[in-house]
């Protein structure tokens, strides 16, 4: 009979990147968050995801390097 294992993983952002990133989902939500220079509204959320990473980024929150 086989047994489930459980697979430890190493936590990839830091609570502090995820609360950033969660702001930002929660800013998207209601319609105010904006892009950079365009000033145009985020609807797309992975585009809002990836405001709140580089945003931890620039304070120094463990946040992985972007893929590029």
């Amino acid at each position: 009979m086989a047994t489930a294992t459980a697979q430890t993983s190493t936590r990839q952002y830091s609570p502090a990147a995820q609360k950033d990133v969660a702001m930002k989902m929660r800013a998207m939500k209601k319609g105010e968050l904006k892009s950079g220079r365009s000033g145009k509204k985020v609807t797309d959320p992975q585009q809002a995801i990836a405001i709140g990473l580089s945003q931890a980024r620039k304070e120094g929150k463990k946040v992985p390097p972007p893929k590029s």
